[in-house]
């Protein structure tokens, strides 16, 4: 039973947070918190010690200081910065540095996809798609969530939390 929830709860609130940001341009609340709780219950249950969780919501917090800031000057949204940051509890120490050049890789990947997609005349019947014409829009930003979801869901299966599960 934990080891499918371990395969499971991750890897679908950050593919519901990547299509969220992606259909709407938002990431609510619900799926940082959901992330951190179900992180700390399975840390907990898979025997991790309060030390080692305690360092992975370091590593969150640390994120969180750092995604908020880039919040404060309006260079990223909200939304990204607590999924960043919740990722991050998932990631811990170990992991920190390659999600964010991974982050960094696919998101630029994305920007420049975007880029080219917003050079494009959108056809009538995408003018009906609201979400469409909100990604066509120049005047939009980049949904990142997108970008965030995809680098984690990469190293998931190198974290504490999913080899803990596969370790028996």
């Amino acid at each position: 039973m934990l080891d499918a929830l371990t395969i499971v709860i991750f890897p679908a609130l950050m593919t519901y947070a990547a299509f969220s940001d992606l259909l709407t341009m938002t990431i609510s609340n619900w799926i940082s918190i959901v992330l951190v709780a179900a992180f700390v219950v399975l840390a907990f249950l898979f025997g991790v010690p309060a030390t080692a969780i305690g360092l992975h919501l370091a590593a969150g917090l640390m994120v969180l200081a750092i995604t908020f800031t880039l919040f404060a000057f309006g260079w990223i949204g909200g939304g990204d910065a607590k999924l960043a940051a919740t990722t991050a509890v998932w990631m811990g120490f170990e992991h920190l540095a390659e999600y964010g050049l991974g982050s960094a890789v696919i998101g630029g990947l994305l920007t420049l996809v975007l880029l080219q997609f917003r050079r494009l005349p959108m056809p009538g019947w995408a003018r009906a798609r609201a979400w469409l014409m909100r990604l066509h829009d120049k005047d939009n930003g980049v949904p990142y969530g997108i970008a965030l979801a995809a680098a984690g869901l990469i190293l998931y299966p190198e974290t504490r939390i999913y080899l803990s599960a596969f370790a028996a």
